[in-house]
């Protein structure tokens, strides 16, 4: 749909696959300043598919407005050169009186022309590319909710049927492509006719079967229609899938993947990185921070394979310039036959034509924006680097996380947070108890001076006995014993790592650990030589502190402190230490 100017009137032809010319005037009257209205309308034409994203001529009447807007507030301060003479002082106060949608498309029309012919001063260029004078208040009114997920899951398996069903009756269509051959000269069949439209294209076998439609006066193709159980007589078939199969694709995708709008609907070949047979690299773009990619995940990369073979035959006969976008299709009515990108159809009728629901019985809103926040709500995090707890995203900075999605929790994930801050809440206090150390003299008289702590540590006699007799030699906090720990199944010794007890809060240390925590001491000087500083603080720099702070005269005396650093040999083989674990 290439687009040129006019210069009487004044306005944009736009010129149409079929031939057919729709011409949109910027005004009727003489226009005040024709040098600055010429240049956005060159800017605009520019904006026209294939050059540019816009496809309707609607859309093009709205940019219309957005100029007459413009060139009527220029008047109105006396301003009457060009693009070049505009001042960043002059913009700022058109477009802070100006209406969010007016801003935005001005906006995008200097830019557009600062591109073509580099007429705007730097100053002005950078403010059209700053951030809006008027944001958008009705995103800013209220952040949509993520569907629930009774919806999520009627939503994903209406669009899995659909997707199932398509994909069946087109592999079946080309099977039946394989068997046929032209019905010019093998005659009228239901295979013959699939070869047709898969040989000749949607375009022309189309003209040929409505024709020969209309022929046999009320069959199809010569055969009654009760024998054949095809579509409508100008349809084209399974081999080239309807918008609403599409829909269903981008839905699907949507769902797997949790892309932007903008990004999932601007995809292409080229952004697609085939990286064996389960393994796909994406690259999209995201309208608010350009450039991004993603490894699609198992279902992702699956359905993404389907579709690619899915639309091959719209592929094989699309205009040249079409062939490269991933979501390519052919429609039967409209000036445009062959589309891509965001489909405009209303999503309502789809929505009615499958019965989809939402909790309430009504018909389901469905919408881009809503799909992409239920995604990161419902995401598994347990993956995430750190605590399986986190709930910021990685790719968002925190901001983001709190405007857009962690503000609209299911009931489910908002019982998960409050078990959360509980379980911190009960750690803050267990941290808040300081540890108790163990001199040579005092181990003896524990019971005697410290019933509280015997108390608090939950101790029986006989783990008093052992512990005081070095018989049990490991140690000691609000577990209470090796076998019955916090990160373990109870009966079963502890999985935790040796210097997670470090930073419990009812532990003990007596003299005859000190060799262990020299032991442990040196592992962490190891580590540290091997791990960049960022990293190492991360994993151990809350036990090394610790244990930093533990091995001073304050709790030890010199010679205990010189004789364990002596028995300490300083290899990996002084510790209980897993593969991954051992220092390199």
């Amino acid at each position: 749909m290439p687009a040129m100017v006019n210069d009487s009137p004044l306005g944009i032809t736009c010129i149409y696959s079929d031939g057919s010319t729709s011409i949109s005037s910027l005004s009727p009257k003489p226009v005040a300043n024709p040098a600055l209205a010429r240049q956005l309308l060159v800017a605009l034409a520019d904006l026209v598919h294939p050059h540019g994203r816009l496809d309707s001529a609607r859309t093009i009447e709205v940019y219309l407005t957005a100029i007459r807007d413009l060139l009527t507030r220029l008047e109105a301060a006396g301003f009457r050169g060009d693009a070049s003479k505009l001042t960043r002082g002059r913009m700022a106060e058109v477009w802070m009186a100006t209406t969010n949608r007016k801003e935005a498309l001005t906006r995008i029309l200097l830019t557009r022309l600062d591109d073509l012919e580099g007429l705007l001063r730097p100053d002005v260029r950078a403010l059209a590319d700053g951030r809006l004078y008027n944001p958008n208040t009705r995103q800013l009114r209220r952040t949509l909710p993520p569907y629930s997920e009774a919806e999520w899951e009627r939503l994903a398996g209406v669009c899995r049927s659909i997707v199932k069903e398509s994909f069946a009756a087109y592999e079946h269509a080309r099977d039946q492509a394989g068997r046929g051959a032209d019905p010019q000269t093998a005659g009228w069949c239901e295979e013959n006719v699939q070869w047709m439209l898969l040989d000749q294209g949607p375009e022309q076998a189309a003209e040929v079967l409505s024709l020969r439609f209309r022929r046999t006066n009320g069959t199809r193709y010569g055969i009654p229609l009760e024998l054949y159980p095809g579509c409508a007589p100008d349809a084209t078939g399974p081999l080239y899938p309807p918008w609403e199969v599409v829909r269903a694709y981008q839905l699907l995708f949507g769902v797997h993947t949790g892309l932007v709008p903008d990004g999932l609907g601007d995809l292409g070949l080229d952004g697609i990185d085939w990286a064996g047979d389960a393994t796909v690299l994406l690259d999209y773009v995201k309208g608010r921070s350009g450039p991004e990619s993603l490894v699609l995940s198992a279902k992702a990369s699956r359905l993404l394979r389907q579709w690619v073979e899915h639309s091959s035959p719209a592929r094989a006969h699309a205009p040249e310039h079409m062939r490269n976008d991933l979501w390519l299709r052919y429609s039967l009515r409209g000036r445009d036959k062959w589309q891509s990108g965001p489909i405009s159809t209303p999503t309502n009728r789809w929505v009615r034509k499958h019965g989809l629901v939402d909790d309430s019985g009504a018909p389901l809103n469905v919408h881009s924006h809503r799909i992409r926040t239920t995604f990161e709500s419902l995401r598994d995090r347990s993956g995430w680097r750190g605590s399986s707890r986190a709930t910021i995203d990685p790719n968002h900075s925190p901001q983001v996380e709190g405007d857009h999605y962690l503000q609209v929790s299911t009931p489910a994930q908002k019982a998960a947070v409050d078990s959360i801050i509980e379980e911190a809440q009960h750690d803050m206090l267990r941290r808040a108890q300081t540890p108790v150390i163990l001199g040579t003299d005092d181990a003896a008289e524990l019971v005697a001076r410290y019933p509280q702590t015997v108390a608090k540590l939950d101790l029986n006699d006989q783990v008093v006995a052992e512990l005081l007799s070095g018989e049990r030699d490991v140690f000691t906090a609000a577990c209470a014993d090796q076998l019955s720990g916090l990160h373990g199944p109870k009966g079963k010794p502890c999985p935790a790592r040796p210097w997670v007890c470090l930073l419990c809060p009812l532990v003990m240390f007596a003299p005859r650990h000190l060799p262990n925590l020299m032991r442990l001491k040196a592992f962490f000087a190891r580590q540290w030589k091997q791990m960049p500083a960022q990293q190492f603080m991360a994993v151990f720099g809350p036990y090394a502190s610790r244990l930093d702070h533990l091995l001073t005269e304050d709790y030890f005396n010199a010679d205990d402190l010189a004789k364990a650093a002596a028995d300490v040999s300083d290899t990996d083989h002084d510790l209980p230490l897993r593969a991954e674990e051992m220092t390199a």
